[in-house]
């Protein structure tokens, strides 16, 4: 029986293993003019012509920000744990500089104590894609400064909520940020600079370290810091095995390999020098970088498939043409336990998008997804069995929302939302991960 047949049921599940939901501000909480909130690069991005598919933006979205009480109790109904959500820097620290705003980190007081109320465990998420406009009008992430800016930032989150959070998270998805931001500009800032998104990419780690340092001055062995990475493998026939081993360099190895050993990989480097990027590392950044973690997010959506003519997707396809490869996640989890030994981990993100047809009720039968979300847990399962110390799973995501530059027409929620009325409607894919939690605890 391989991986993706297995019966997660029949697992044996580590002690206290964690099953959450996930989730971003910017894609869920609305109330983009509320309370103090001041733009983030999103705001303005959406603003664009054309930038978004469906013309679409956030301003709205899911209305999290207003419906935040019920949207915690429909957790509380799922069985989760764990609720990992993000924090919007502008809502808590308008324009990116200066002192907390009291209206703007009350929600999130709120919103951490309406979780523990129902004894789910904040896990949170101090950046999540929406840096404050005035600091990219500044440099934006390939500016240095904007590192200590978001160091300082991280400070003034850990003071208010520190006392009853006890895992937080730098930077969701680094990769994406530089990449699709400051590189192919599909995504906020919207800038295509590769040497400028390089930059980007070494101060998005340099802010990690530089938050995690200042983090851990006020706080107690109970607290854990970690990054979030999106990952995958990448395969290739051999008159492609070069342009693997740079992709695999570039999206996994540069961002591993500076966190856990402090340095960039060796072939990396020359690659880069080959196009004239010159990475802009000052003395002490590495070890900053380096500085330790308690606990690496793992993203996983799919693995990646190169000939010589290009990348090759077979099916089965999402409703994001993205191939289902739930085994890719079982050899992720163990190539990570392998080459990055000692480095707790856990899934922070696992999820599809299908075009959900819901009956007249608005109950969405997404059997596709549902068996996503079995098939994936199932590979969590195989990969902890052989070795791999995975500590939690969580489901991408909680609610249908924003979906970046693709707007609202992908659907990646186990719980469908109606953006007309704000209905909340569970999917038969919330209540298959129901069922997957409750027959994993004793």
């Amino acid at each position: 029986m391989n991986e993706t047949q297995h019966d997660p049921a029949a697992a044996t599940w580590p002690p206290r293993f964690r099953w959450g939901v996930a989730t971003s501000a910017f894609q869920i909480e609305g109330a983009t003019r509320a309370d103090g909130r001041t733009d983030s690069i999103w705001d303005t991005f959406t603003r664009r012509p054309t930038a978004v598919a469906d013309a679409s933006n956030a301003d709205t979205a899911c209305e999290h920000y207003r419906r935040m009480p019920a949207d915690v109790a429909l957790m509380a109904e799922l069985g989760v744990d764990t609720y990992r959500f993000s924090v919007a820097w502008p809502r808590v620290q308008p324009r990116g500089r200066g002192p907390v705003n009291p209206a703007g980190i009350g929600f999130y007081d709120r919103l951490v104590d309406r979780l523990l109320h129902h004894g789910i465990d904040p896990w949170l998420t101090l950046y999540h894609w929406d840096l404050p406009q005035e600091l990219e009008d500044a440099g934006g992430w390939p500016h240095r400064d904007t590192a200590h800016r978001f160091a300082d930032y991280a400070t003034l989150v850990f003071d208010a909520l520190s006392d009853r959070v006890t895992t937080w998270t730098t930077i969701n998805e680094p990769w994406c940020v530089a990449t699709y931001g400051y590189a192919d500009g599909i995504h906020a800032p919207g800038r295509t600079d590769f040497p400028a998104a390089m930059a980007a990419a070494h101060h998005l780690l340099l802010g990690h370290g530089l938050a995690v340092d200042a983090m851990r001055t006020a706080a107690t062995p109970s607290h854990r810091f970690g990054i979030t990475l999106n990952l995958g493998g990448v395969h290739a026939d051999p008159a492609a095995a070069d342009q693997a081993r740079r992709a695999d360099g570039l999206n996994n190895r540069f961002y591993l390999d500076a966190l856990v050993h402090g340095r960039y990989p060796h072939d990396v480097l020359d690659d880069l020098a080959a196009r004239a990027v010159t990475l802009p590392i000052a003395d002490g950044d590495l070890p900053t970088i380096a500085t330790p973690i308690d606990v690496l997010g793992v993203n996983y959506y799919f693995d990646t498939t190169l000939t010589a003519a290009g990348e090759t997707r077979r099916d089965p396809l999402t409703g994001m043409g993205w191939p289902v490869t739930p085994h890719g996640l079982t050899d992720l989890l163990l190539r990570l336990t392998r080459e990055y030994p000692g480095l707790p981990l856990v899934v922070t993100e696992n999820g599809s998008a299908y075009p959900d047809r819901p009956d007249p009720r608005g109950y969405v039968d997404d059997t596709e997804r549902a068996a996503f979300l079995q098939a994936h847990v199932a590979a969590t399962a195989a990969a902890i069995a052989r070795g791999a110390d995975v500590r939690g799973y969580f489901v991408w995501s909680l609610l249908d929302n924003f979906e970046w530059g693709h707007g609202y027409g992908p659907r990646f929620g186990i719980v469908r939302v109606d953006y007309d009325t704000q209905q909340r409607i569970p999917k038969a894919s919330a209540h298959r991960y129901a069922e997957l939690i409750r027959s994993s605890r004793p």
